[in-house]
């Protein structure tokens, strides 16, 4: 079976632009009120989730707290909770992961390794082979240590910079139009302000990782990945 391939216009219209959308311009009264709103705005991601979970067959950690988010954000709206449990929700999904990546470092499988340093992705036979030709192997684990270390950090930022947001934007009593209104910018203002620059970072930790593979192996970039 084809590998999913993930597309990222997708995922911005479903679940960023049009609940953003839904909530900033279709809360007041005189369209879906400010109740029908927000389940229309969740709506969107939950429904895409499902779609991809059945046809895709694949169903992972961080999917099921993406889901979870939907539904606690949910639940403070329609419970009418106080705001402050938006912020501590917005930091909590991404502290989480950051936890979860952090104390993966003291296991065999570190996740940056599971997600880069794996045969779909590389030749693993030649760069081990070379590795240990060169007497780097325990340089590369350490390597692949600090790299997670970096990875973990990044979501580190994202439940900061969501826990600022959340706290800075949405100020209304949730319930009403006007926390919808607040939700959907923080929603918007969440994709440049944090999404994107956690991305940048990312890229910026495999960049690493591949010099580190091209110094301590003196492999060219054609013999270190796979190509089909």
């Amino acid at each position: 079976m084809a590998e999913k391939k993930a597309n990222p216009l997708t995922d911005l219209i479903f679940n960023v632009i049009v609940p953003s959308v839904v909530l900033m311009k279709l809360s007041g009264e005189e369209h879906l009120g400010s109740l029908v709103a927000l389940l229309v705005a969740l709506a969107f991601p939950v429904v895409l989730g499902g779609y991809e979970l059945i046809k895709y067959k694949k169903f992972n950690f961080i999917s099921l707290l993406g889901f979870v988010s939907v539904l606690l954000t949910g639940g403070i709206g329609l419970l009418k909770l106080d705001a402050q449990w938006l912020a501590v929700k917005e930091a909590l999904i991404p502290g989480l992961i950051g936890a979860a990546v952090f104390i993966s470092t003291f296991t065999k499988y570190p996740v940056v390794s599971k997600m880069l340093f794996n045969d779909t992705v590389l030749n693993l036979d030649v760069i081990k082979r070379k590795l240990a030709e060169n007497g780097k192997v325990k340089d590369f684990d350490r390597c692949l240590m600090k790299s997670n270390y970096l990875f973990s950090g990044t979501f580190v930022f994202s439940s900061v910079m969501n826990y600022v947001l959340a706290t800075t934007i949405v100020t209304s009593p949730s319930g009403t139009q006007a926390f919808n209104e607040e939700l959907g910018k923080m929603t918007l203002l969440s994709y440049p302000m944090i999404a994107i620059p956690s991305m940048v970072m990312m890229m910026g930790i495999f960049y690493f990782m591949w010099r580190q593979i091209r110094q301590m192996t003196q492999l060219e970039t054609a013999q270190i990945f796979k190509t089909q």
